[in-house]
């Protein structure tokens, strides 16, 4: 067979799983699911029977250590044509390309520390795959001691064909911007759109094919604990990203004996080795670590609803906590659509600093904090405690507009937020995408102050 078989819904028809409204997909965030390609191919009440059917090897893939508690334990077991040790050759390192991970040396750029902000990278006409497209924008932490993450833009002009790939330094959140994309993963088809976000895990191999034009899309490489929804508080059981509307996919396999290469990122360094088959051939799988999808469009905001400006963590859509209470090494965070309708209350988001250092990206219209120089597919950086906030014309207009309830609509921006420094690689600090005049959007902020008016009008 040269594809993947059987196609998501004839899977979801024949081992009966509901629709989901998505087929080909399983409904809920960090469930234990179960899925078979081929009925009959999971064995029933063990793990790892003497011969499982259809000839079938059965293989663990641990996310967690073994006696990590009952919570946080993340492992599946798959049945599948060969294990992966069939899967794996001579491994050799290859070129990595612009690929960068954490901890870069300082000297690798000379940028100096401030407000930074790219323009959008065109998507060039070179022949560039998922891997051969990703640029490192920035990184943080240490990859070796799991903390920290790096921001990769990756631009995909062709399909990967026999290409695989798995990345063993972190999980991978890949944030579509610009075209579709289809991950062909071991546990089955994931399809993305802009606006649309994927999570593949630690060690998962896949390839990525383009649904139709080229694409640009962002990644988070997350080094630290696995992502996962933020704790509510006292916003409790509803709004932000909701459980059910994270979808996992059904079982799909490749039965297909064609020289083929898999591409490993291990230790910062990218290796290679060829292999007789498509690693692609798990048939059947059951657990709960396995990749999934999510449409930011479903996420529900919240905000204030009689006065001030909550603080931007109830944005987070997922977070991936550290050791230390309320201090994510990473937070991913969306600004979608939504009302506003505070009185007597700067409404855009105020002048701050930080301990997080943000990276941000504009995947389509208007940001409202600063709508000039922030086109879709561009970036922005604001390293910890430097600061930031609205441009000087924002800020004239939101503190004399009428405040009666408006809109914000046709927007969606998204934010990498980590507690490391985020250091700029060459390939960023040297791109001639990068903005040289970025701070002066603040130079047009004048002095308000009086001090014989006490009731400032």
């Amino acid at each position: 067979m040269n594809s993947l078989n059987p196609s998501p819904i004839n899977v979801e028809r024949e081992i009966g799983y509901q629709s989901t409204g998505t087929r080909g997909y399983m409904s809920g965030f960090g469930n234990s699911f179960e899925t078979e390609a081929l009925e009959g191919a999971l064995p029933i009440g063990r793990n790892s029977p003497q011969k499982p059917n259809y000839g079938l090897y059965a293989e663990q893939l641990s996310g967690s250590p073994f006696m990590a508690p009952q919570a946080t334990n993340q492992r599946s077991w798959l049945y599948r044509i060969f294990p992966t040790v069939k899967h794996s050759g001579r491994y050799k390192q290859v070129e990595k390309g612009l690929i960068r991970t954490a901890p870069v040396a300082r000297d690798e750029s000379d940028v100096p520390i401030g407000q930074l902000r790219w323009d959008p990278t065109p998507i060039p006409g070179d022949d560039l795959t998922f891997v051969s497209g990703l640029r490192t924008i920035t990184t943080a932490g240490d990859s070796d001691t799991q903390v920290g993450m790096a921001a990769h833009l990756s631009l995909v002009t062709r399909s990967m064909r026999n290409e695989y790939f798995f990345n063993a330094d972190g999980e991978l959140l890949i944030v579509a911007q610009e075209g579709r994309l289809r991950f062909c993963t071991e546990f089955g088809i994931i399809e993305i759109e802009p606006g649309e976000i994927c999570v593949i895990q630690r060690g998962i191999i896949f390839k990525v094919e383009l649904v139709d034009e080229p694409a640009r899309a962002y990644v988070c490489e997350n080094y630290g604990s696995a992502l996962t929804l933020p704790d509510r508080g006292p916003i409790g059981a509803n709004c932000l990203a909701n459980p059910r509307d994270f979808l996992t996919p059904v079982a799909a396999y490749e039965d297909r004996k064609e020289s083929s290469i898999l591409f490993v990122k291990w230790g910062g360094e990218l290796y290679s080795t060829e292999i007789g088959q498509s690693p692609l051939d798990v048939v059947a799988w059951h657990g709960n670590y396995a990749p999934y999808k999510y449409n930011l469009r479903h996420f529900s905001p919240v905000g204030a609803v009689l006065f001030d400006h909550p603080d931007p963590s109830v944005y987070t859509v997922l977070t991936s906590p550290s050791e230390t209470a309320g201090t994510a090494n990473v937070d991913f965070l969306i600004f979608s659509e939504r009302w506003q309708v505070a009185e007597n209350t700067f409404r855009p988001p105020w002048y701050h600093r930080n301990l997080m250092s943000e990276f941000m990206v504009n995947i389509h219209g208007l940001y409202d904090a600063r709508p000039e120089g922030f086109a879709p597919g561009g970036i922005s950086l604001h390293n910890q405690m430097l600061p930031h906030g609205p441009d000087a014309a924002i800020f004239q207009r939101a503190s004399n507009s009428e405040l009666k309830p408006s809109k914000i609509s046709g927007t969606m921006a998204f934010m990498f937020e980590t507690r490391f420094p985020q250091r700029v690689t060459k390939y960023a600090a040297e791109s001639n995408t990068l903005q040289d005049n970025y701070a002066d959007c603040w130079k047009g902020l004048s002095r308000n102050f009086d001090p014989s008016k006490r009731d400032f009008k």
